[in-house]
């Protein structure tokens, strides 16, 4: 019972423990999207800052102007235009005007949406939303970058923004609103789709087949301990060589049962048996067939037992005892006298014995009536003396205490 306690428990906790492992993995492999989504973001923007930089060394790009691309009107400069003749003209592309461009590009294609914003925009249409203002009063008090995930009409997105620092060739245009190189003039914010959904049912499936294969191990372990522990007690209260229960045993159920006898005044008795003359037997055959022999008398004694409730026992040696629950003496002397008779029946040679040419058995019985044994110790003495009484008759018989 202990073990299969101690199974269930082991178990609840190794169902726990994958529990606990499927949550720490599921919630581990949406991090490890996140630091994925964050470190594409990251580098969208670093490649948008390159395209940034290189258009702001050259002082701006000349591009045709079409019905896409038209001059810029927040672009103060004199040579935005270039006339080339009557089909061509050029304007010059700065690097928000170029963000802008390869924003619409990118979400056309890819669905990655640029956002070149700021707190002062020169362009209505660059004006901050409410999330990358907040970031935007992040970074002027040193925050370096920033992302999370966002839901827009039932979708996850990833938004992720870094601020844009004011660089000399900047100030050009920016030099009026106040700012000086270096400083934070806005930012650029960088969205795109997020998938954001862990494998949750290979996840699952594996975990699930994790457990199962733990509880199969547990079960396993578990029958083989609860054998191996049936083992140990039936050896613990089983005698070895003949297979009937040893004095150990006799000890342990003589006491419940001479408890039982004195609450309900029920007779309580006992069978005390001896191999007569079991040392010749021995000496003439050898401990081999002495072991033989004590193997057959024991089982063809416990065959002589009716009841279920009935227990014969190896005391040691040669000896046997059996204990009768609710049983007189005289019931007693016929169960004894069925056994020495059974003995006797089996025609196991002995040439040495005293009485016949075959092994015999001297029994001793002891009851209990009415509490008139102080101890069930006294009742084994008494079955004693009698068996030794019939063994001073001339052995081979039935004695009974008192009589």
């Amino acid at each position: 019972m202990e073990i299969r306690k101690n199974a269930i428990y082991m178990c609840i906790f190794w169902l726990l423990a994958v529990a606990t492992s499927f949550a720490v993995n599921y919630h581990g492999s949406l991090q490890e999207q996140q630091r994925l989504a964050l470190f594409t973001a990251r580098s969208h923007f670093k490649e948008i800052l390159v395209t940034r930089q290189w258009n702001s060394r050259h002082g701006g790009v000349y591009v045709p102007v079409t019905d896409k691309i038209r001059p810029n009107p927040y672009l103060d400069v004199p040579d935005r235009d270039l006339h080339i003749d009557a089909d061509l003209t050029l304007t010059k592309i700065n690097p928000s005007y170029m963000t802008r461009l390869i924003s619409e590009l990118a979400e056309e294609s890819t669905g990655i949406r640029f956002h070149l914003t700021s707190l002062k925009p020169i362009r209505p249409e660059n004006k901050a939303t409410e999330l990358e203002s907040a970031y935007l009063r992040q970074f002027e008090k040193g925050l370096v970058e920033g992302g999370e995930v966002l839901v827009r009409d039932d979708r996850p997105y990833y938004f992720y923004m870094a601020p844009l620092r004011t660089e000399k060739a900047c100030l050009q245009c920016h030099a009026k609103q106040g700012y000086r190189e270096g400083d934070i003039r806005g930012g650029i914010s960088v969205t795109f789709p997020f998938e954001g959904k862990a494998p949750v049912m290979i996840m699952l499936l594996s975990h699930v087949g994790i457990a199962l294969l733990g509880l199969f191990g547990i079960a396993l372990v578990s029958k083989k301990l609860q054998e191996s522990y049936a083992i140990i007690e039936r050896q613990a209260v089983m005698d070895a060589l003949t297979g009937i229960p040893n004095r150990r045993s006799f000890s342990e159920n003589i006491i419940r049962e001479f408890d039982r006898s004195r609450r309900s005044g029920e007779p309580l008795s006992l069978i005390m048996g001896d191999i007569d003359c079991f040392k010749a037997y021995n000496d003439t055959y050898g401990h081999s067939a002495g072991d033989t022999c004590l193997r057959r008398v024991a089982l063809e004694i416990k065959a002589c037992l009716n009841r279920p409730g009935d227990l014969c026992a190896r005391f040691g040696g040669e000896e046997f005892i059996v204990i009768l629950a609710a049983t007189k003496s005289s019931g007693a002397m016929t169960v004894a006298e069925r056994i020495r008779r059974a003995i006797e029946a089996m025609r196991i040679e002995h040439r040495q014995s005293l009485c016949l040419d075959v092994v015999t058995m001297s029994f001793g019985v002891s009851t209990m009536i009415d509490s008139n044994v102080a101890s069930y110790e006294e009742l084994v003495k008494q079955a004693d003396a009698a068996m030794y009484h019939a063994k001073q008759g001339g052995k081979n018989q039935v004695s009974c205490h008192g009589e």
